[in-house]
């Protein structure tokens, strides 16, 4: 079982409101080079998508429950296909959303009972979980070359240092997917 953190990211580390669906004002900035940049399995799930689970938090999920149950691509077919497991403190609704479940007692433990790959889409709150319990075992971060020079970092300035590899590397349209696994521990 591995963790696999899944992120939209400026060239600065800004991670928030990349759709603009959080209504700040630089948001929406992962579509200003075009909806090719950001269409499909750009993170390279693939099979993991088949054989893993996703895990959000409610808010990512409310808006992804609203985004892929009507599309039917190959790719929307494997997001809507995959289970969900969906953190939330104040509970929610998740029939709006075939396969979704709620996480069911603590986070960390919950993904460590998981016997299949976990893909984290979004939801910092479950990143910064999943990292302060030394989780983590890959990042895949589509890297846009925008500088928003404030908003909410992958990596914030008080965090601990971490430690990479490089796995891979390669253009996506106007970004960059860059594979990067645990370095030495």
């Amino acid at each position: 079982m591995s963790v696999i953190v899944i992120q939209f990211i400026t060239l600065d580390g800004i991670v928030s409101d990349p759709d603009g669906s959080g209504g700040t004002p630089a948001g929406g900035w992962m579509f200003r080079h075009g909806p090719e940049t950001v269409a499909g399995d750009k993170f390279q799930l693939g099979a993991t998508l088949d054989d893993g689970v996703l895990l959000l938090g409610r808010a990512t999920w409310q808006l992804f429950s609203r985004l892929w149950p009507a599309r039917d691509d190959p790719f929307s077919a494997r997001m809507n296909a995959v289970p969900k497991l969906v953190a939330s403190r104040e509970g929610c609704d998740v029939s709006a959303w075939a396969n979704s479940s709620l996480v069911d007692g603590d986070l960390a433990d919950a993904v460590r009972r998981q016997r299949r790959d976990v893909v984290v889409a979004g939801s910092l709150s479950i990143v910064d979980t999943l990292a302060a319990a030394d989780l983590i075992d890959e990042y895949r971060l589509l890297t846009f070359p925008t500088v928003l020079g404030a908003g909410r970092r992958l990596f914030p300035a008080a965090a601990k240092p971490l430690h990479l590899e490089t796995l891979s590397s390669q253009r996506s349209g106007a970004a960059v997917l860059t594979r990067y696994g645990r370095g030495q521990r």
